[in-house]
C-alpha cells in the first residue's frame, strides 16, 4: 500500500512540474506583452453613466487620481486619465493640470541604470526583547536583521533625502529573446532612485516565539497586513514588517514610489512562503526531508492534511496577488538558500526546479533571482559568460535580473544578455562596523535601535 501511495504521489508531482514549467513559459510571455501597462483599479475606472452627467465630486476626485499620479512621477498616466474624461475640454483646471505636468515631465533628470543604488533588508523584528534574549540566536540576529523602529526612522531619512523606490524592471527594457537594454528613469531634480528588497519573508519555524510577525494576510479592509502573536497567545493585525509599513508610508507619501512600484521580495520555499506552509514536505510528510522544527510543526497539528496544504497554497496566493496589486514584485532566493556554487551543479538545477515548481505558481512568473548568502554564479565581475552552465539554466528558466551582495553604493552591469545588480545590506552588523558606507542613506546614531545588545559581534 505504501509503495502504491509513494507511485501515486511521484506521478502527481511529475505531472504538476510539467504543467508549471508550461505555465511559467505562458506567464513569461503574458508578463512580457502586460510590461509598461498602466493598471487601473476597479476604483479608478469610471463608470459609464448615460442619464445622469458626471457630478461636481467625480470630476474632482478625476483630478485627484491625476494628482496622485503625477505625484508618482507618472505623468503620462496623468495627462491621459485627465484627458480621457469628458470634462476636459471643459474644464480649465484640467487644462492647467496638463500644461504643469508637462512641464515637470520636460525638467525630469535621467538616471542611468549604473547609477542606481539597491538596499534590503531580512525579516524586521517586532519586539527586540524576544530577540535579543541572550540564546544562542540573539548573535545571528544582531548581525542580520533590524528593527521596525530602525526601519521606520530610515525610511524616514530616506524620503527626506529625496529617495524614490523604484523598480529593476524601471532600469532596463528586456525583449521576448531576453536581450537587454538599459532604460533611463526620469526624476524631478532632487529625486533619487534606489531599489529596495526583502530576503527571507517566510516566516521560517526557528523565529517563533522570537518577535517577529507570524505571517503576512489581507485584513477585513482588503489590505495587506502582519499578525503577530502576543504573549497571552492572542493574534494581532497590523504593520509589523517591511510589506505593510511600506504600503502606510506610500499610501500617506505617494511621491516615494516611482508609478506606483515599491520592492522586491526574494522567497525561498523549504518552509513555504509569507507564513504559509506551502512546500510539498508539508503534503507528502517525506521523512528524508522533514527538519526537526517541521516536525514540531506536525506534532503540534496533527489533522494537517491535503485540504490544508491546499488552504495554505491558496492563501499565500491570495495575498502574493494583493501584494502584486499593490506594486511589490517577488524574486527566487533559491528553493532551499542556497550557495549554487558551494552545491554543485545538479544540486543547484534540482532547487531551481523545485522553487519553479512550488513556488513561483503561488507568486506568479518572475525573472529575477536574489542569491542567498550574498553568493553568486561567478566570481568575476561584468557581465555573464554565456559558457556558464548555471547562467544557462537560469536563463532558459527565463531570469533575466540577477543580485548578489555588495555594499557599494551602485554596483551594476547591464549587458545583452543580463543585468547583475549588488545590494547593500541594512542590519545590525553594518550599522555598527561601517556607518560611514550608509551614511547617504541615513545617519546610523539617529537610527540605531537602543533595545540592541551594545555590541555587534564580528561574523566569523
Amino acid at each position: 500500500m505504501i509503495v502504491v501511495l509513494i507511485i501515486v504521489l511521484v506521478v502527481i508531482f511529475g505531472s504538476r512540474g510539467q504543467v508549471r514549467r508550461e505555465e511559467r513559459q505562458e506567464a513569461k510571455a503574458l508578463a512580457e506583452q502586460n510590461a509598461g501597462e498602466v493598471l487601473l483599479t476597479d476604483e479608478e475606472v469610471e463608470p459609464e453613466i448615460e442619464s445622469e452627467p458626471e457630478s461636481v465630486e467625480s470630476a474632482e476626485t478625476v483630478i485627484a487620481e491625476a494628482d496622485r499620479l503625477a505625484a508618482m512621477y507618472d505623468y503620462d498616466a496623468a495627462i491621459a486619465y485627465l484627458q480621457d474624461s469628458s470634462y476636459y475640454n471643459e474644464s480649465a483646471e484640467m487644462q492647467s493640470a496638463v500644461t504643469r505636468y508637462e512641464e515637470t515631465k520636460d525638467a525630469c533628470v535621467a538616471w542611468a541604470p549604473e547609477d542606481v543604488t539597491h538596499v534590503f533588508y531580512h525579516t524586521l523584528i517586532v519586539d527586540p526583547s524576544k530577540a535579543f534574549d541572550g540564546d544562542y540566536k540573539e548573535a545571528d540576529y544582531n548581525q542580520y536583521y533590524c528593527t521596525v523602529d530602525e526601519c521606520n526612522k530610515i525610511t524616514q531619512s530616506m524620503y527626506d533625502k529625496g529617495y524614490v523606490m523604484v523598480s529593476m524592471h524601471d532600469m532596463v527594457d528586456i525583449s521576448e529573446d531576453g536581450t537587454i537594454t538599459p532604460k533611463d528613469i526620469m526624476l524631478p531634480e532632487g529625486k533619487i532612485p534606489f531599489v529596495l528588497s526583502q530576503d527571507d519573508v517566510s516566516y521560517y519555524h526557528y523565529m517563533d516565539g522570537d518577535g517577529f510577525a507570524e505571517k503576512l494576510i489581507i485584513d477585513e479592509n482588503g489590505q495587506v497586513k502582519n499578525t503577530y502573536i502576543e504573549d497571552d497567545g492572542t493574534v494581532s493585525i497590523g504593520d509589523y514588517d517591511l510589506v505593510p509599513l511600506i504600503d502606510t508610508f506610500v499610501e500617506e507619501h505617494p511621491d516615494f514610489s516611482y508609478h506606483g512600484h515599491k520592492g522586491t521580495v526574494a522567497l525561498t520555499g523549504y518552509d513555504g512562503v509569507l507564513g504559509y506552509r506551502t512546500d510539498e514536505v508539508y503534503l507528502t510528510k517525506e521523512e528524508s526531508r522533514i527538519s526537526a522544527d517541521q516536525q514540531a510543526f506536525f506534532d503540534a497539528n496533527p489533522d494537517f492534511d491535503e485540504a490544508a496544504w491546499q488552504q495554505e497554497v491558496d492563501d499565500a496566493t491570495a495575498v502574493a496577488d494583493a501584494m502584486k496589486e499593490e506594486g511589490w514584485e517577488f524574486a527566487s532566493h533559491t528553493w532551499g538558500h542556497i550557495d549554487p556554487l558551494a552545491v554543485g551543479y545538479e544540486s543547484f538545477k534540482t532547487d531551481t526546479d523545485r522553487w519553479v515548481d512550488y513556488v513561483e505558481p503561488i507568486t506568479g512568473y518572475t525573472d529575477i533571482i536574489i542569491f542567498a548568502f550574498g553568493a553568486d554564479i561567478t566570481n568575476d565581475i561584468g557581465a555573464y559568460s554565456d559558457d556558464n552552465e548555471y547562467f544557462q539554466y537560469l536563463k532558459e528558466k527565463g531570469f533575466n535580473i540577477y543580485c548578489n551582495v555588495d555594499s557599494s553604493a551602485d554596483t551594476v552591469v547591464v549587458a545583452d544578455n543580463c543585468m547583475r545588480m549588488g545590494r547593500r545590506n541594512i542590519d545590525g552588523y553594518r550599522m555598527y562596523y561601517n556607518p560611514d558606507m550608509l551614511s547617504d542613506l541615513f545617519t546610523v546614531d539617529e537610527v540605531w535601535d537602543p533595545a540592541r545588545p551594545s555590541t555587534v559581534e564580528p561574523i566569523e
